[in-house]
């Protein structure tokens, strides 16, 4: 048989693996298109982090609005760097996220590891839905219970319990209270992604550890951990891409007392900083370079951090 008619005889047959891959493109094409009409598209509106862009022309389109304001280069970005609280700010933003990232991370490995122990799994399904159903509540509702519990008036933890006279008015106690607020919120859902690796450990690895003589301790150590070192890493890398940003809703709604934040010092963070300059001045141009710099910042670290992996441990980098 010449190459020919063989030829011809594949493409008659079909090609397996182009039909898997045409499968495989179907099902990711959904995706793809809303992150590009969502997420690509408006990126051209970057450019008005560069513009004297305050209120939008209604007169106007959008793109013909954008183009018609004056140039003015890195003005936009005095609003975060030209003012004395900035290294407050940036300072209160990092030591927050770092926190949250070492805290987090070693908190939720723990249960998750704590929970795949449990012999009765009817019971772990029950601690895992407890633990997971404070992430589906909002901040609001958040700050509502902890109004009940450090309300200066009615709250079921008094102030002179801790030496203080009102929990709203003082700065000292709120860095625990907001690290305590967000591992109690947000654990459940890194919890159940480490249990979800672990649940996926070939059992063959813990039985071969229990004949070594390995104890549950040891076993944690050789088998569980070293598993989930890969979603770990990545886990961390994807969090080193936003130390710069914040959760706005725990930090612009925990602290508030009738609606004032009486604790700027403890808990002013990029973000909200950025949020009262705008309801003031209502400057869209100058937020637009705030948050143009902290996603700027957030990808070289990403960068950086995974670049650094990848030197270490080629098979835990993200890219």
């Amino acid at each position: 048989m010449t190459r020919a008619k063989e030829l011809g005889l594949r493409l008659r047959a079909g090609n397996p693996r182009r039909k898997k891959t045409l499968a495989l493109t179907a099902m990711v094409l959904p995706g793809a298109v809303w992150l590009f009409i969502f997420r690509y598209v408006p990126m051209f509106g970057v450019l008005i982090g560069f513009k004297d862009f305050k209120l939008p022309n209604p007169r106007l389109g959008i793109l013909e609005d954008i183009f018609s304001r004056a140039w003015v280069g890195l003005n936009n970005f005095k609003l975060l760097f030209d003012n004395p609280m900035t290294a407050r700010i940036i300072r209160n933003t990092l030591l927050y996220n770092i926190t949250f990232i070492i805290l987090g991370m070693a908190i939720s490995v723990a249960f998750a590891i704590m929970l795949n122990e449990l012999s009765r799994k009817r019971t772990a399904k029950v601690y895992q839905t407890v633990m997971f159903f404070p992430y589906f509540l909002s901040w609001i509702v958040v700050s509502y219970f902890l109004w009940a519990f450090i309300s200066p008036a009615n709250g079921l933890i008094h102030p002179s319990v801790f030496g203080l006279t009102n929990f709203y008015q003082q700065a000292e106690p709120w860095p625990f209270i907001m690290i305590i607020a967000y591992i109690w919120k947000m654990t459940g859902y890194s919890t159940l992604i480490y249990l979800a690796v672990i649940t996926g450990i070939d059992t063959a690895q813990y039985e071969a550890a229990c004949i070594d003589g390995a104890s549950k301790w040891k076993q944690v150590i050789h088998v569980t951990l070293p598993n989930l070192r890969t979603i770990i890493i990545i886990l961390f890398i994807l969090n080193v891409g936003r130390i710069f940003n914040s959760d706005f809703g725990q930090f612009w709604a925990l602290p508030q007392e009738g609606g004032i934040a009486m604790v700027p010092n403890a808990t002013e963070v990029i973000d909200t900083y950025v949020f009262k300059m705008l309801r003031t001045s209502v400057n869209i141009g100058q937020s637009t370079a705030v948050g143009l710099f902290q996603n700027m910042v957030g990808f070289i670290l990403i960068i950086i951090t995974n670049t650094i992996v990848r030197r270490v441990d080629p098979d835990s980098a993200l890219f």
